[in-house]
């Protein structure tokens, strides 16, 4: 069955092009409004075109879905005022549809429309591989992370990571002088962890610090999933250094499967709780590494090789004429029908409702809006408890 990838889709249906500041400006609010994310926006702009018009209809979107006061679209002073201090911090913001955007990030199912970025950008559309692990990690490990990530710095790979304690800190600064990324769970300004704030500045110096989340945003847990899939979605392979079976780290190796990359692990003692996921990535088909230049080897395969699978035959996401209302009355029932807490691919739900996808997707959106649904990793929805 045909998986909807819809922001790439979309993002390879108009050429690359800077925005305009005032383009710029409607991006921005657009992912800023309420029960906007990736996948929602770029539905968004396919079906209106431009985010200006998808502002505009926002709120008549909401309340067919079920709302019942005005959804809270983000204001233009607002928006303003965020560009304004990005660029007296010194950051800039770069959109999905501009040419600098990393592109294996944009192909993705759900890259960040709008990313807020400290440093050299130049970087992200060189050849990255992303190292994550344990906090917590043993001396070995991190002994061993600095090591490699060394030399695959030496050897011009960009080292992608999340900034963390641990295995993360070590591969950052082990590639500070061949060009390393780090990919922050809140705003572009906050240091986080606090003992990293001298290391987040001088990766935004001689590197580039990332950012999807709103500038003085305090990292919180449900922001580092999210911050996870872009650290994969920047790299060719996804090295785990050390893990814990229910570490974050897995969940980066998990969403690097989910997006087409290459996963590598370090084996360890079976007798260290930290080498668990890593050793259990290994018995499920992850590349075995022991130092660089069994990545370099690996590498030089996938570098032939395409980030996912052949783009699939797409059904049309949108009609060029929309459902009418007595369409999407009739078939509303139905689909809220088909929804629970339990997660559900939108693919099932085209495929049991019988209804056209246009006619399926619309009514997601309108629900999602009204923030009665919530979607999920995997193209996914559930409703929002």
């Amino acid at each position: 069955m045909t998986r909807f990838n819809i922001s790439c889709h979309l993002l390879q249906m108009e050429q690359t092009r800077e925005l305009s500041r005032s383009e710029r400006l409607d991006w921005l609010r657009l992912i800023r409004s309420e029960n906007v994310g990736p996948i929602t926006f770029f539905q968004l702009l396919g079906r209106f075109g431009t985010a200006a018009k998808a502002l505009e209809a926002l709120p008549e979107l909401a309340r067919r879905g079920g709302r019942k006061k005005p959804i809270r679209v983000f204001p233009a002073a607002t928006a303003r005022e965020e560009m304004d201090t990005l660029e007296q911090f010194g950051a800039t913001l770069m959109a999905a549809i501009e040419p600098g955007y990393p592109k294996p990030l944009r192909q993705i199912a759900d890259p960040p429309p709008i990313l807020t970025l400290h440093g050299h950008p130049e970087l992200l559309n060189r050849d990255i591989l992303a190292i994550v692990g344990a906090r917590n990690a043993s001396a070995a490990a991190i002994r061993l992370t600095r090591q490699i990530a060394g030399e695959l710095s030496k050897g011009h790979l960009v080292i992608a990571s999340g900034l963390a304690r641990g295995i993360d800190t070590a591969a950052h600064v082990a590639a500070l002088d061949g060009g390393t990324i780090a990919v922050v769970g809140g705003g572009i300004d906050y240091p986080y962890p606090r003992e990293n704030a001298a290391l987040q500045a001088e990766i935004g110096a001689r590197g580039c610090v990332i950012a999807e989340q709103p500038f003085g945003t305090v990292p919180q847990a449900r922001h580092f999933p999210r911050r996870n899939r872009i650290i994969s979605g920047l790299a060719r392979g996804v090295l785990v250094a050390e893990a814990s079976p229910k570490s974050g780290s897995l969940i980066t190796a998990r969403m690097a499967l989910e997006q087409g990359r290459e996963v590598f692990a370090i084996p360890g003692s079976p007798l260290d709780p930290r080498a668990r996921g890593g050793n259990s990535l290994i018995r499920n088909g992850a590349t075995l590494i022991e130092g660089a230049e069994d990545i370099f080897d690996a590498l030089q395969t996938l570098r032939h090789r395409p980030l996912g699978e052949p783009d699939q035959p797409l059904l049309p996401l949108f009609d060029p004429v929309p459902p009418d209302e007595a369409e999407l009355q009739s078939a509303r029932p139905d689909i809220v029908n088909f929804l629970s807490a339990t997660p559900i691919e939108i693919d099932e739900i085209i495929r049991l409702s019988g209804q056209p996808p246009a006619l399926v997707l619309t009514i997601l959106l309108e629900l999602e809006l009204a923030g009665r649904i919530e979607r999920h990793f995997g193209n996914r929805v559930s409703i929002a408890l």
